[in-house]
């Protein structure tokens, strides 16, 4: 069976009518994706963002600069369309879906607005305390990733090419830092970071509190992987995992976002080699850790922005690049098409 690699696309970009590479960074995008979905003609649309949410039980430890109740508050303002993933998704015509997989309150049916969906699938009210105890049971991980691998089947079905996963829990960055540390080997001083703007207190607080559990998971050693992951996820982290595991055994074609998501990120391709192949790093986030735990996927950022707010976000801004690096591809006349034009005149 015939692999387009990177040398395929590159030779058919270099053949349109233009300069060689002279569109820049746009080229190596429009590479990538055609790499990723293994064709010269790649599509962009239809588009789905789901946003998983969970909260955490770390939060107690004062990791956060936000409380817990904020989650519940986000997702109410996402599903009405009113956050900055929602606002952006609307703009990017990227159809969204909020799928609650670990709040401490549950939201029963919250009408969506437009073409934002709700769906409630929590496994449990929060992860435990990861300062104190394991997050998660090896069995709660597990049913979180189920949730992320349903989603990714549906998107399927449902004919989308194209899928973004965002996050909403407040003191996720915890358990991502964590999880840096763990599978992707970042160093505490990298790995803990500001979050959504924790103060310098909070920060050594938090330093302290993810070399704690990460030791207490690497204790569990290797021939025990998901009960080590699972001590210090979180259940959204873990339900975007399993949706980035589904979404490229499906040959869908996965856009990144931030730290949190990177964090999920590492943990499926620890369990399932070769997905991040499916992924493109929307961008690099303010976290200091992100950019390591990106290296250790072997993937490069296309924003550099400073972001750092989640939900999506990042990997949104990506799409209208995205569509141009598509249209350059499948739209753009080929220096052949006009030297043949030029001999039949």
């Amino acid at each position: 069976m015939f692999e387009l690699q990177a040398h395929h696309a590159w030779q058919h970009l270099d053949g349109l009518t233009k300069p060689s590479r002279s569109l820049g960074q746009l080229e190596g995008l429009a590479c990538r994706l055609c790499v990723i979905q293994q064709t010269l003609e790649p599509r962009t649309t239809p588009r789905r963002l789901v946003l998983f949410a969970g909260d955490h039980g770390v939060v107690a430890s004062g990791v956060s600069a936000w409380p817990s109740e904020v989650t519940g508050l986000m997702i109410q303002t996402i599903v009405d369309g009113k956050a900055a993933s929602t606002v952006f998704a609307r703009q990017f015509q990227a159809e969204t879906i909020v799928v609650n997989v670990g709040t401490l309150h549950g939201f029963g049916n919250i009408a969506g607005s437009g073409t934002i969906a709700y769906r409630e699938a929590r496994v449990r009210a929060g992860t435990r305390n990861l300062d104190h105890e394991p997050a998660l049971t090896v069995e709660e991980f597990e049913q979180a990733l189920a949730v992320g691998r349903e989603e990714a089947r549906a998107a399927a079905q449902s004919g989308h090419r194209v899928v973004l996963a965002g996050e909403m829990g407040i003191g996720n960055t915890t358990p991502s830092a964590c999880l840096a540390m763990l599978l992707g080997n970042v160093p505490l001083h990298e790995a803990v970071g500001p979050g959504a703007g924790a103060d310098a207190a909070a920060i050594e607080r938090k330093r302290a509190i993810v070399e704690r559990a990460v030791a207490r998971s690497r204790s569990v050693g290797p021939s025990q992987p998901r009960q080590a992951i699972a001590g210090v996820a979180g259940l959204e982290i873990a339900a975007m995992a399993g949706f980035y595991m589904e979404s490229h055994r499906l040959n869908l074609t996965i856009l990144l976002d931030g730290y949190v998501a990177t964090a999920a990120a590492l943990i499926a391709e620890h369990l399932q080699p070769g997905t991040a192949g499916s992924m493109l790093a929307a961008h690099l986030s303010a976290e200091p850790g992100h950019r390591r735990a990106l290296e250790a996927l072997n993937l490069k950022p296309w924003l550099e922005w400073q972001l750092r707010l989640g939900e999506g976000t990042g990997a949104l801004l990506l799409l209208p690049l995205l569509d141009a690096a598509a249209a350059m591809t499948t739209q753009m006349a080929t220096l052949a098409s006009l030297q043949a034009a030029g001999g039949a005149s």
